[in-house]
Order: structure tokens, then sequence, then C-alpha cells
């Protein structure tokens, strides 16, 4: 159990620090991807982690790392995280903007609805008129589907998701490497 003195950790288990990373990415160590699996593991026991902790991921490592490639691998990981922080962190402004435009077209569809309904009415109440009243009330409360979605339910998945990221950016990251006296290289 972590105290605020003490951040939650992480426990990732490796045959070799590259295990770590994308083998695919082509970039320099310091910007490459993490890889799929590895990102999944971390991302979701920092959401079953208490929220109000710091990080800490502990890499425990069956191979001995490149000492440049250990002396790195905190910054490596903090700069991945960080860079997903703001990618989410667009996707969850592009959210609320999308649902500011629906909000705006749903309400003057649903404007225009209760306008046209009230011309229905007037044409007597026959069961047609009856019928085009109710189904213009019915279409424009339905125009409103969207962004009440958005506002009431979407957008704080991705807020939180990013808040997850921006945790892990700051996460430290120590190795343990495969001796028995348990020393632990800290990077950076």
């Amino acid at each position: 159990m972590s105290t605020p003195h003490h951040p939650a950790r992480i426990d990732l288990k490796l045959r070799e620090l590259s295990q770590l990373f994308n083998s695919m990415d082509p970039s320099p160590f310091i910007d490459r991807d993490l890889d799929h699996d590895a990102e999944e593991f971390i991302v979701s026991w920092a959401r079953e982690l208490p929220k109000g902790h710091g990080l800490e991921l502990i890499v425990h490592l069956s191979a001995p790392p490149e000492p440049e490639k250990a002396a790195d691998v905190e910054e490596a990981v903090r700069h991945y995280f960080t860079t997903r922080a703001e990618m989410k962190r667009r996707e969850f402004r592009l959210l609320l903007r999308r649902g500011h435009v629906s909000l705006t077209i749903g309400l003057v569809f649903l404007s225009a609805c209760l306008v046209a309904s009230g011309f229905s009415a007037r044409l007597g109440n026959a069961p047609a008129a009856e019928l085009a009243r109710e189904g213009f009330i019915i279409a424009g409360w339905v125009a409103m589907w969207r962004p009440l979605e958005i506002y009431l339910y979407d957008w704080w998945p991705v807020r939180e998701e990013w808040k997850n990221l921006q945790r892990l950016a700051r996460m430290h990251v120590r190795l343990i490497e495969p001796r028995g006296d348990k020393s632990a290289h800290q990077p950076g």
C-alpha cells in the first residue's frame, strides 16, 4: 500500500529492456513508442491505483540492459506518456467543441421543430395534424440526443484517461537488473 510519500508501484517483468519499446519504431530511443502490450499493462494498472498518489514503474529485467539505454529509460517513458497525454487533451477539447456545435445545431433544430409543431396544432384536431405535431416534437428532441450524450456521458472518460496519462508522464521509472542482491539502477 502506498502513502503520500511512497508512490504506488507498477511492477513489470521483462526478459530485456527492448521489450518495453515498439521494435518496429525507427525513432531514436527517447522518442520511441512503448510496446502496445507493455503500454496497456502500465495504463490499466495506473487506472486501478489510488489517484492521489504518484506512480513508480519498477521494471524487473532478466538480462542486463545497455547502460546508455538504461540511463534514458525514464525520460523515454515520460516522453511517451507526455505525448499521449497531449493527444488525449486535444481529443478532449475536440469532443467539447463537437458538443458545442452539436448543441447549437440541436437547439436550432429543436426550436424549428417546436415552431412547426405549433403550426401543425393550428391545422385542427385531425389525426394527421396531431401526428405531425407529435412527430415534430419527437424529431426535435431526438436531435438533442447527441449533444446531451456528449455533455452527460462522453466527456468524463476522455478526461479521466487524459488525467491518467498526465500522471503516467510524471511517473518515476526504476530498473531492477538481474542480480540476486536486488540492486537497482535509477535513471537520471
